[in-house]
């Protein structure tokens, strides 16, 4: 069950604002790009400290296939689009291509059926939002931290 549902209208924007991300790539825009501070997913035991941590406070794990470009795109996007305080989340970063195992250990010990790209934010111990490809937006790191 999830915590809460996604709001269609900033749903709508932030397609909007990937559309346009993809279009000023395509383009040459010349934004510069903004990081995030993530913490490499690398070994299956790490899942249970992020749904221990979770407990204190939510994790965020972002599965990215490095060959895909819309994959790219939408770490990006959500990326220069954060306005979160990243000192309150978790956030994991999980390379596909190198570590399928842990995708499939996600995927068996949350309930959450395997997508690339995908976001999973665990919060109190469960799964509170997951999410794939245009659906993948900051804002729903914001509405868990709101409860």
């Amino acid at each position: 069950m999830l915590i809460f549902e996604s709001n269609s209208e900033s749903l709508r924007l932030y397609k909007i604002k990937i559309i346009m991300g993809f279009l000023n790539t395509l383009f040459g825009s010349k934004q510069e790009q903004k990081s995030l501070d993530w913490k490499v997913l690398e070994d299956v035991k790490q899942l249970d400290n992020a749904l221990a941590i979770s407990k204190e406070k939510p994790v965020v794990i972002f599965k990215h296939s490095t060959s895909c470009g819309i994959s790219r795109m939408v770490l990006n996007q959500f990326q220069n689009n954060a306005d979160f305080d990243e000192d309150a989340v978790l956030l994991l970063y999980l390379d596909l291509l190198a570590h399928r195992d842990i995708s499939n250990a996600i995927a068996e010990k949350f309930g959450v059926l395997h997508q690339s790209p995908q976001m999973i934010i665990l919060h109190k111990g469960q799964v509170a939002y997951h999410a794939s490809h245009s659906a993948i937006v900051p804002g729903a790191v914001n509405r868990i931290l709101e409860t």
